[in-house]
């Protein structure tokens, strides 16, 4: 189907400003440090925005209305363990990484371990961007595909390009920047959406909520212990150890740290960044109830083989039942949480190559103007590959399950080897690599399993991987720290 041109003109209108925005920060003169951190002199309140807009993806914008169309409000508790991150983020991880005065997130572990802990360490993160931004693309592509017609293909490709192109030119600063007013967008969009879908309801607010509780689409899950379901405790502990994962070990978010100018401002912002999502995930639920509501007392306006599928719903609702200009104001949101986290990959990707690899040990003494060369070279390499892979996902049965399987394998257990490093501060690096190796086999075994029936693993929730594995680094490390301990103080006694 093709926009009305009022719609048309709002989305190009945003895709080229944005873009043309973010480039136009290659134009002020700048050395790496800018590029990666904004010499710290980035504002709390962009930086939190830019949290924020990294937080919310385009699965997020499509699959939260989609959860509380289709089922309850059980994903909602995914935001209610933002608080518990939170706090360990801004009185632990904040002044752990400030203090290391290194651009890059896993300097801490070689610090703590060894080289060999930050060359896994990172090599895991830029296996875990290159998948991430793979399936954002992919994901977003397919509504949009729905919405507008356009080719999945040419869709990854003009989305993939166009972030490309900012993120590499414009360094942190313009993926702050651009993550600043996609946030807002985001935000704007979506309220705009809520209230319309209410003023179109015959009994608006009040009959969204007396029929919502009636038919219980705001139970937060069931309050007893599963190991196979998604209940609220499920959802709560994942929640907790998905959020320290990336306040703690993801160096999208570590970068931003040092983006401010002291640590009172970089805690401000994870603060902000952070616990506005809990008020923008609950606007998202309740546009999916809403929509449920809606298409009760309006069956007529949806296709009826649709109306069961939550994911395909909201998209739906944008293009047909929205007002001219506020659809193209939606759509436009969609690719703002798309290309926001995008371009927050890209440039900590790039980061990483630099800081992790190109100086540690391929050329250490790197001048000024190679770094930025490096920079601008990996950024568009990780852009670039980013695309390939969302093109690779067209072969795949689910991308988001699959996503799902290899960022539970790509993270590495790197969460447990952080709390192993700041619980055990004497601890050598050989129980450091058993911890390792027992997490990942744990959340192999997690991931896996139901794809190799003959060994006969007993399943589980997927949820339960990070978790799982995340304990098993920390218990066998630990332990196994004692032991060598203990046999070599044996050895020395006698």
């Amino acid at each position: 189907m093709s926009l009305p041109s009022i719609d048309l003109l709002v989305f190009t209108f945003y895709l080229l400003g944005i873009i043309a925005f973010g480039a136009s920060f290659y134009f002020r003169k700048r050395n790496s440090l800018d590029y990666t951190t904004g010499s710290g002199k980035l504002p709390a309140w962009a930086l939190g925005m830019s949290i924020f807009a990294t937080y919310l993806s385009s699965i997020s914008f499509l699959a939260l209305p989609g959860n509380a169309y289709s089922g309850n409000w059980n994903a909602f508790v995914f935001s209610l363990s933002i608080p518990i991150a939170a706090v360990f983020a801004v009185f632990v991880f904040v002044p752990l990484y400030r203090k290391l005065q290194s651009p890059s997130a896993y300097a801490y572990f070689e610090a703590r371990f060894g080289l060999w802990a930050r060359i896994y360490a990172s090599i895991c993160y830029l296996l875990t961007q290159m998948a991430r931004m793979g399936a954002i693309l992919y994901l977003l592509a397919l509504p949009m595909h729905l919405m507008l017609g356009w080719s999945i293909t040419h869709i990854i490709w003009i989305t993939g390009l166009g972030v490309l192109l900012y993120a590499t030119l414009g360094g942190l600063e313009a993926v702050v920047w651009t993550d600043a007013i996609q946030g807002i967008l985001l935000i704007l969009g979506a309220l705009a959406c809520l209230v319309f879908i209410l003023l179109e309801l015959p009994g608006g607010l009040g009959q969204f909520w007396s029929e919502g509780m009636t038919l219980e689409k705001f139970s937060l899950g069931s309050f007893q212990w599963s190991w196979t379901e998604s209940t609220f405790w499920l959802v709560l502990i994942y929640g907790l150890f998905i959020n320290l994962q990336n306040f703690g070990v993801d160096q999208s978010y570590i970068q931003r740290y040092l983006g401010a100018k002291d640590i009172p401002s970089a805690q401000r912002s994870t603060a902000l960044g952070s616990l506005l999502y809990i008020p923008v995930s609950l606007l998202f639920f309740m546009i999916g109830t809403a929509l449920f509501v809606y298409y009760q007392h309006f069956p007529d306006r949806i296709p009826q083989d649709l109306a069961t599928e939550g994911d395909k719903v909201f998209p739906y609702f944008i293009i047909h039942a929205l007002p001219d200009g506020i659809t193209g104001l939606l759509i436009a949101g969609i690719f703002a949480a798309g290309m926001s986290t995008l371009s927050t990959s890209i440039n900590s990707s790039a980061t990483v190559i630099l800081e992790d690899h190109v100086k540690k040990y391929l050329r250490p003494g790197l001048t000024e103007k190679e770094s930025m060369s490096v920079l601008y070279w990996s950024s568009g390499s990780m852009g670039f590959l980013s695309i390939l892979v969302a093109v690779g996902f067209r072969g795949v049965e689910s991308a988001l399950d699959a996503w799902w399987a290899l960022a539970s394998i790509f993270s590495g257990g790197l969460l447990g080897l952080l709390f192993l490093g700041l619980i055990s501060p004497k601890l050598s690096k050989i129980p450091a690599i058993l911890g390792v190796i027992s997490g990942l086999m744990v959340i192999a075994w997690v991931s896996l399993a139901e794809f190799f029936p003959q060994l006969a693993l007993p399943l589980i929730h997927k949820n339960w991987a990070i978790v799982l594995g995340t304990m098993a680094i920390i218990i066998t490390g630990f332990l196994a720290g004692i032991l060598m301990s203990t046999k070599s103080t044996r050895y020395l006694s006698d």
